[in-house]
């Protein structure tokens, strides 16, 4: 690797939480890593330092026009105590194609995953490896520059942050769990030619309103449709979509309005690999409904960084509920899963080349 980065040790570390209690993102480790961009002279002074508060000038343009975007992956421990990434260069690619679209620096993938790598190894001890936990990773950049006006800044901060997390979505008894989803059909995520397919903060504030209304109806996440018709289905939440219908397994194809999930892909691919008939095409949700009453609609589930795979068991679209295989796990999202988070703890051999070792 190319890149060096400078590193200031804790001298005030915190103690690990307990495995069995971990949550989502709500514990941080030690250290953090910053990197500092300015015109004409690049990304520069990429060091470690102790995990603390940043100083921002309040007229800082993150903070009045949204310039940042974040990334999100996971390094996993195996059971010869290695420790790897999942896909990181799909990660790299995908925050180049985020930051072009909203007129932040390029960041050279090299660059990207040295960072990662070197946080990583300095946080291996945060790394549990109780079943389904994972060392959740968040690269972010943030527009520093502080102005009053429309323009992109010319100053930035390039971060890393890290968070031991538990399972996203998981049963009493520790295994998957069907969530329910609330089908929006008021309510727009993203629409054609805007950021929809870029992980920036907005597209997620956007989706706030919705997600209480799913909440407040018993729902975990919120199944979104095309901005145009209200029709076509799109993301759920922080995932993306697929439907098993027959025997096909369909998925909304990525034109500009859902994120190119590293998730998806792989699921994508081990579909075809394993001979199962996969679409990436439109899909109406009344085609959904109708699928479910003639019993054709075999599973729901979705795919993300977060969960890896989380079956549906309900669908609430208006005033009915389309119930899903009983409630049941479904056989092919199983088998996703595990073969997934095999892969990404070392439990299976990776015959696909997609983890990283640090």
């Amino acid at each position: 690797m190319k890149y060096d980065f400078t590193i200031q040790k804790t001298e005030t570390p915190k103690s690990k939480p307990d495995p069995d209690g971990l949550k989502f993102g709500e514990v941080f480790t030690d250290h953090m890593f910053i990197m500092e961009y300015d015109a004409g002279e690049g990304w520069h002074d990429g060091r470690i330092v102790p995990y603390g508060p940043l100083s921002l000038d309040p007229a800082a343009a993150v903070l009045h026009y949204g310039q940042e975007m974040f990334e999100g992956l996971k390094a996993y421990r195996t059971p010869e105590g290695r420790v790897q990434l999942f896909r990181p260069y799909m990660n790299a690619e995908r925050v180049r194609a985020s930051n072009e679209r909203i007129c932040m620096p390029d960041v050279d993938t090299e660059l990207f995953i040295s960072a990662i790598k070197t946080l990583v190894h300095l946080e291996r001890d945060w790394i549990p490896d109780k079943q389904g936990t994972s060392l959740y990773v968040r690269p972010f950049i943030i527009a520093r520059e502080a102005f009053l006006g429309v323009r992109p800044s010319n100053r930035y901060l390039f971060l890393i942050i890290c968070s031991p997390v538990g399972a996203y979505y998981r049963s009493a008894g520790g295994g998957l769990a069907p969530t329910s989803i609330y089908v929006e059909d008021e309510y727009v995520r993203a629409a054609a030619g805007g950021v929809g397919y870029a992980k920036v903060g907005g597209n997620y504030a956007a989706s706030l309103k919705a997600q209480q209304r799913a909440n407040s109806l018993g729902c975990e996440q919120v199944l979104w449709l095309d901005a145009v018709e209200h029709s076509y289905v799109e993301e759920i939440g922080t995932s993306n979509a697929f439907f098993v219908i027959d025997d096909e397994v369909v998925t909304p194809p990525l034109l500009g309005t859902i994120l190119p999930g590293v998730t998806r892909a792989s699921v994508i691919e081990l579909l075809r690999m394993w001979g199962i008939a996969v679409s990436e095409r439109r899909l109406r949700i009344s085609d959904v409904v109708k699928a479910a009453e003639e019993g054709r609609l075999k599973e729901v589930f979705a795919s993300g960084t977060a969960a890896v795979i989380s079956p549906v068991g309900k669908l609430r679209f208006r005033e009915g509920i389309v119930t899903v295989r009983d409630g049941e796990v479904g056989e092919l999202s199983k088998r996703l899963y595990d073969t997934l988070y095999g892969i990404q703890t070392g439990a299976l051999v990776d015959d696909m080349g997609w983890t990283v070792e640090v």
